[in-house]
């Protein structure tokens, strides 16, 4: 398995909307692409612990079988267009890729 880990901050002022248009990009764009195994994406859980990180606005977890898998997802079409209709309110992207 190979995990892909994506945590988004957006700039001061993004509406609720376009959050909420992140997230469900997140679900029904990045989903739909071929080598996805799994995805999960939404809001932090605002758990109240000294070692969480609760300030990101939107976290995205993609499970795919392989490297191979992530290649072909990070150039595929849906993922660029993920990118095309959000970026313009990111702030910062932190991105945590492991393998299991």
């Amino acid at each position: 398995m190979f995990l892909h880990t994506v945590y988004f901050w957006v700039k001061p002022g993004t509406s609720a909307a376009a959050i909420e248009q992140l997230a469900g990009d997140c679900r029904t764009l990045l989903g739909k692409i071929p080598t996805v195994r799994h995805l999960w994406a939404g809001k932090p859980a605002m758990t109240p612990r000294e070692v969480v990180d609760n300030s990101y606005a939107v976290g995205l977890t993609v499970a795919l079988d392989d490297r191979a898998g992530h290649d072909a997802y990070q150039t595929h079409e849906l993922h660029l267009e993920f990118i095309a209709r959000n970026k313009e309110h990111w702030q910062r992207v932190q991105v945590y890729d492991f393998e299991n």
